[in-house]
């Protein structure tokens, strides 16, 4: 079934489950998607609900060794990663580490995303290592780092390896490193696998902390701590995007609870330069506001910028900070729209967005390397097909790769391994370097896979319906109720309704400038509702009063005045008198 925008699927019926404690419109949207709110355990989560560090494979002796280092007065320099999963994970080690033994000799490093690359890499860790370092730990990245490992080995300093991207299919093929602390190993008994960066940094922290106290329990000033890090937790997780649900629904649950009332310095002025002051912080506040601002100095300078904002103690610095990531995020967006636009047209001269041809492969020489996996994220969504975007430099090209739902990327490069010199990743985002000279071989492979496991269909984006209701079921207190549902994101999006047979009621309201968004007046049996309709400016035309639809809607909330109001958002609409 199609509508306007987007393929519309419609999940298997299922009754609501009579242990679930919701009921009405959420618990159809909950039996929809296959969950069981069996005591609450979805609605109402805990911070019970999650799981012993220790069964991380690797946690416990890395745990030991840290702690071990910090009281010995070692050096320990935490090895992170220039995105908001890097910057949080070692954020959360910095300050826990401080905490517990305040003389400790801890440092951070995050490499140069265009100097240095992504990762563990040997010229950076033979630096550290001349500067003293004896025991290094990496966050959200290293898993497969072989070289950078060995020579950390050769010099007898201990790495202890952190990550949650995509490791080695045999364990044998671990970089040699004392501790490798990741939930999805092949021998990995952890109840959970798809914790970030940032949640596998939090669980050693936690780890660290029982430890340091011999006991499970902590004292008051170091479990506030570790429920103060799930706020910097909850911006690594929803940033990395990285399924809600399980763990991370709780991470990102409690943390973003936290975010607004944080006593972090950093994370307080970020909050001011966003404009966020006083709100409610959700999910696509992360997404939209402050994990761009943190991203930014990582792609248009150092992400070091970053991290010194959540660890540095003078508000005057963090103000500082907070302001010159948001002038490199304006920068960062001015550069996105321009090789966007480039990129789309190169797509389509080149015959990249056919039916038979499944994904796109682009290379340029003036492509800015920090921006092309953010246009890779907005050319997925424009043409819906897996995309790589490559810079050019000394006869190399190197750059990101993100995916759709049901293509693993990073399976697709292992069948084009030989004619790379190195890749990373996960099912949904990749990082891969190869000579220029092997570019249009690589691209015929990539696009070759794509078509193998991918239908023309696959390529016209989805909107999965959660259930049917009637206008008459949306009230201020049922939607309220879905809100129960969030945090959203991937694996936990918003509800997606459909009202079956509403009518046009009015002629749509351009809203914004240059009209670019719509206010529709939709009436279903004796109810009208105005529903805000993004970007669909030019669909003004479409729509007649008394044309007869049906409507996919996401339910909200709006107040005005201190009246609330059901006014949702259109998401798609299917005409059915033409």
């Amino acid at each position: 079934m199609r509508g306007l925008s987007y393929r519309w699927i419609e999940r298997p019926a299922a009754p609501p489950s009579s242990t679930s404690r919701s009921t009405g419109l959420v618990a159809r949207v909950l039996a929809a998607r296959g969950i069981d709110d069996v005591d609450g355990a979805f609605t109402e989560p805990k911070l019970s609900g999650l799981h012993d560090p220790s069964l991380l494979p690797g946690l416990d002796i890395a745990a030991e060794r840290i702690l071990k280092a910090a009281r010995d007065g070692e050096q320990i320099v935490i090895w992170g990663d220039y995105d908001v999963d890097g910057v949080t994970a070692a954020a959360i080690l910095y300050h826990t580490i401080r905490s517990l033994a305040p003389g400790a000799m801890v440092r951070t490093h995050i490499p140069h995303r265009i100097d240095e690359g992504y990762g563990l890499n040997s010229d950076g860790v033979r630096a550290v290592i001349d500067e003293g370092a004896s025991v290094i730990v990496t966050v959200d990245c290293g898993v497969t780092a072989t070289e950078p490992a060995n020579v950390a080995a050769s010099r007898g300093v201990d790495l202890i390896i952190t990550d949650h991207h995509t490791p080695p299919s045999s364990e044998q093929d671990l970089p040699p490193a004392f501790a490798v602390v990741h939930p999805g190993l092949p021998s990995s008994k952890y109840p959970f696998h798809d914790l970030c960066g940032a949640g596998v940094a939090y669980k050693l922290a936690w780890r660290i902390s029982t430890l340091a106290f011999g006991s499970d329990r902590v004292d008051e000033a170091t479990r506030t701590m570790l429920i103060e890090h799930l706020a910097l937790a909850s911006l690594g997780t929803i940033a990395d995007v990285v399924p809600l649900l399980n763990e991370n629904r709780i991470i990102a649950r409690f943390g973003l609870s936290r975010v607004a009332s944080t006593s972090n310095i950093g994370l307080q002025a970020l909050i001011e330069a966003s404009g966020l002051r006083g709100e409610r912080i959700r999910s696509e506040d992360v997404g939209f506001r402050l994990g761009p601002r943190l991203n930014a100095c990582g792609r248009m300078g150092h992400a070091r910028e970053a991290l010194e904002l959540f660890t540095t103690e003078s508000p005057t610095r963090a103000a500082e900070l907070a302001a010159q990531l948001t002038r490199m995020n304006e920068e960062r967006r001015a550069t996105e729209r321009q090789i966007a636009q480039e990129a789309a047209a190169a797509a389509d001269s080149e015959g990249q967005i056919q039916d038979d041809h499944r994904a796109i492969v682009l290379a340029h020489p003036n492509w800015h390397p920090g921006v092309v996996g953010i246009v890779c994220s907005r050319l997925v969504e424009r043409f819906g097909r897996p995309t790589v975007l490559l810079c050019e430099n000394d006869g190399e090209c190197f750059g990101s790769c993100r995916s759709i739902d049901g293509f693993d990327i990073h399976a697709a490069l292992c069948q084009c391994e030989d004619v790379l010199m190195t890749f990373g990743g996960h099912a949904m985002a990749a990082g891969l370097r190869l000579k220029r000279e092997h570019l249009e071989d690589f691209r015929a492979r990539f696009v070759s896979c794509a078509n193998e496991h991918l239908s023309p269909d696959d390529l016209i984006r989805a909107l999965t319906i959660d259930c049917d209701a009637t206008f008459d079921e949306l009230t201020p207190q049922t939607v309220m109720g879905l809100e129960r549902l969030a945090p959203f994101g991937r694996s936990n999006p918003a509800p997606v309704i459909r009202t079956r047979n509403a009518i046009v009621d009015d002629a749509p309201t351009p809203l914004g400038q240059h009209g670019k968004h719509l206010a529709i007046r939709l009436r279903h049996g004796g109810r009208v509702l105005k529903t805000l309709a993004w970007n669909w400016g030019d669909r003004r035309s479409t729509f007649h009063i008394g044309d007869e639809v049906d409507i996919l809607i996401e339910p909200k909330l709006n107040t005005w005045r201190g009246v609330t109001s059901v006014e949702p958002h259109l998401l798609d609409v299917r005409f059915l008198n033409r």
